[in-house]
């Protein structure tokens, strides 16, 4: 049995918004549904092929039965952003 994919971070892969990274909100099948909480709220979250989208963060940030609004969605994202630029700045570093 496949483990869900709610709740854990992803960047698009294809589309005008590769590389984009979004929280995602729920599955549907072969479709996830995806947010940002800026141009994609929670409200309206846009519809993804999982064949399209690669896992960023396998650890799920959130209980299943959770509802994000959008500012808990920027932080989410914001939070993996700060946390990966300190991680490549170490690496430069040395």
């Amino acid at each position: 049995m496949e483990e869900s994919m709610v709740g854990m971070l992803a960047t698009s892969k294809a589309g005008h918004d590769k590389d984009s990274v979004y929280v995602i909100l729920r599955e549907e099948g072969e479709y996830v549904y995806i947010a940002d909480g800026v141009g994609r709220t929670t409200e309206k979250p846009k519809r993804k092929n999982k064949k399209h989208i690669q896992l960023i963060k396998k650890k799920r940030l959130l209980e299943k039965e959770k509802r994000l609004n959008d500012i808990e969605v920027k932080k989410i994202i914001k939070a993996y952003q700060s946390e990966r630029k300190e991680r490549e700045e170490r690496n430069v570093k040395g």
